[in-house]
């Protein structure tokens, strides 16, 4: 995955935005103003993402490419290199798992929106 192949999945989802909330190179992702994946633009080696605690547990001991995201909460957010050592099937996984947690802790009123949006 190149940093195109992953701002182009990210962006295709519904109520995506990107933008530079932090400095020019901290690219982020939102869905409906809350943040589920970074990423430093200029250098591509780490996404952060959202990640269920349990399974970050897991995907640490199982992967050497999968962290604890550098200035994040270390319970709920995961660093992914993007040096090949994680699948990148998996990567688009953890993509899509970071999404669905933030769209799911969502408020009633924001997934009406997002809905009404993906039609």
């Amino acid at each position: 995955m190149n940093i195109e192949e992953y701002r182009n999945y990210c962006l295709k989802k519904p109520g995506v935005t990107e933008e530079f909330p932090f400095n020019e190179t901290a690219l982020v992702f939102k869905v409906m103003g809350k943040m589920f994946a970074l990423i430093n633009v200029e250098k591509f080696e780490i996404i952060s993402l959202k990640c269920d605690p349990e399974k970050g547990a897991e995907l640490r001991e199982q992967y050497s490419g999968i962290n604890y995201a550098y200035h994040f909460n270390k319970k709920h957010w995961i660093g992914v290199a993007t040096d090949g050592s994680v699948p990148e099937q998996l990567m688009y996984d953890l993509i899509n798992h970071s999404y669905e947690l933030v769209v799911n802790k969502l408020s009633k009123i924001a997934k009406e929106e997002l809905a009404e949006g993906d039609k």
